[in-house]
């Protein structure tokens, strides 16, 4: 049995695009401010949707030729994984920027402020957005959104001041579009919780609940995907920067598992302790074998022994290889050359 290969989310932007990608964008006020929200505005209008099509055929058409079966449209539209998603709710304002210390610390940046009731004011953005991709691979892709805990984690509050009912009011918003989605024949569609790894508490406490919202009504032939990391870095290769704590996937796992039909976690950075992988009894297990924040480029045999290793705790039909999270601090050489060995070694197995 070949192991089914996956990408995450972002890959690297083309060079034309009218839109800096958000991994080279320096986390303060000013640069998020000036450089980030003017750009897309500007990407998102006359003659550059155009490119912003063009762009996403030529990411889906790499990872199809690095043999990725279920790749994604490479979020190239995006000025932020998060902020994208957020444009298309009523209750956001982008105009007058909240300033917030993130990550505990670890950056501060102006961000788009919820003022009000969040609502979905817009299905038809994200159908778009999977139409082009799909269209350009001739066979199903993937669609990401990000989670409610992860949204609230990157945006600025100062209208619920209760995070529980904050995240049900998104997870709700997000329902509408998932369900859009899947009513126009999306088949994959991920939602993005890394903040249940930095934050497993308040994942156990409301998190797993409004997650299932997000899913709540999805038939039955839509993959149901949720992925968690553990936190970028700065820029690539930089040494020692901060992440979740390793046990926060042990601690979420038995609540996490069969809330999805897959879920992504991170491996090739630090490997997790096998037991892991055997605490997951009803999802498929999404394993990142490669490294997205390194130059440093895994070799076939390097992945397929760790492969090896997780099939000796996890049943073949319920592995799916993939990088550890989004490719877009790589670049696109390197970003290649490390899809190509794991899809090389997928097909070793």
């Amino acid at each position: 049995m070949l192991l089914t290969t996956t990408c995450i989310g972002a890959y690297p932007k083309p060079d034309y695009v009218p839109i800096s990608d958000w991994f080279q964008v320096r986390h303060d006020a000013e640069e998020y401010n000036d450089t980030v929200l003017r750009q897309w505005s500007e990407a998102n209008s006359g003659d550059a949707l155009a490119l912003m099509d063009r762009a996403t055929a030529e990411v889906v058409a790499d990872q199809i030729a690095c043999g990725i079966d279920v790749p994604t449209d490479g979020e190239v539209r995006r000025e932020n994984y998060v902020h994208y998603q957020c444009r298309h709710f009523d209750g956001f304002d982008f105009e007058n920027l909240t300033e917030r210390v993130l990550r505990n610390g670890a950056y501060r940046s102006e961000l788009p402020t919820i003022r009000s009731v969040i609502r979905a004011n817009d299905t038809k953005t994200l159908i778009r957005d999977w139409q082009v991709a799909e269209a350009a691979a001739g066979r199903p892709v993937k669609i990401t959104v990000p989670g409610p805990m992860t949204i609230s984690d990157t945006t600025a509050d100062v209208f619920y001041n209760d995070p529980p009912r904050l995240a049900r009011d998104l997870a709700d918003a997000l329902n509408g579009q998932i369900r859009a989605l899947a009513d126009a024949g999306c088949r994959y569609i991920q939602v993005d919780e890394p903040i249940f790894a930095r934050k497993p508490n308040e994942a156990l406490e409301y998190g797993m609940e409004t997650l299932e919202r997000c899913f709540h009504g999805l038939p039955a032939e839509v993959t149901r995907v949720v992925h968690m990391c553990c936190g970028y870095p700065s820029y690539l290769d930089e040494k020692g920067y901060p992440k979740a704590d390793q046990a926060s996937y042990t601690q979420i796992a038995e609540a996490v598992d069969g809330l999805a039909d897959q879920i992504s976690i991170e491996d090739a950075h630090r490997h997790n302790p096998t037991d892991l992988f055997s605490q997951f009894e009803k999802s498929s297990l999404i394993v990142g074998f490669v490294t997205v924040a390194s130059s440093q480029v895994e070799s076939v045999e390097e992945i397929r022994a760790r492969m090896l290793e997780v099939l000796e705790y996890l049943p073949a039909e319920r592995l799916i290889a993939a990088p550890d999270c989004g490719l877009g601090f790589l670049g696109r050489d390197l970003a290649m050359k490390k899809l190509q060995n794991l899809c090389r070694a997928a097909r070793s197995v």
